[in-house]
């Protein structure tokens, strides 16, 4: 099967994951210039973040060469980096948002 091609930016040799510039399925492989080929492991969507290195829990999460968040969990090399695994730096409420709505947990909608 040939999956299309598809196209991540890294900006800075210490970043730890990568922007996917289009919707990707599983066992895609990202080729690197630097740090060598990355294969998904699940689905992840446009402007979504894969881990380009193995993340361990507690461990930042580097884009743009800053930290961004906070590994939640260990994070494999391949795999979406997203709330359910990161807790942002700049809202310490991130860390309980709806993986899929965006919503705080501790809110509630009528």
């Amino acid at each position: 099967m040939r999956h299309p091609v598809t196209t991540a930016f890294q900006i800075h040799a210490a970043d730890n994951v990568a922007t996917l510039l289009g919707d990707a399925e599983d066992r895609v492989v990202l080729h690197g210039e630097a740090g060598g080929d990355v294969a998904l492991l699940r689905p992840i969507a446009l402007g979504h973040k894969v881990a380009v290195a193995d993340i361990a829990a507690g461990e930042a999460v580097v884009k743009f060469g800053i930290p961004i968040g906070t590994a939640s969990a260990a994070i494999a090399r391949g795999d979406w980096v997203h709330l359910h695994n990161c807790i942002s730096g700049f809202d310490e409420r991130s860390g309980d948002f709806d993986v899929i709505t965006g919503a705080g947990k501790d809110m509630r909608y009528d």
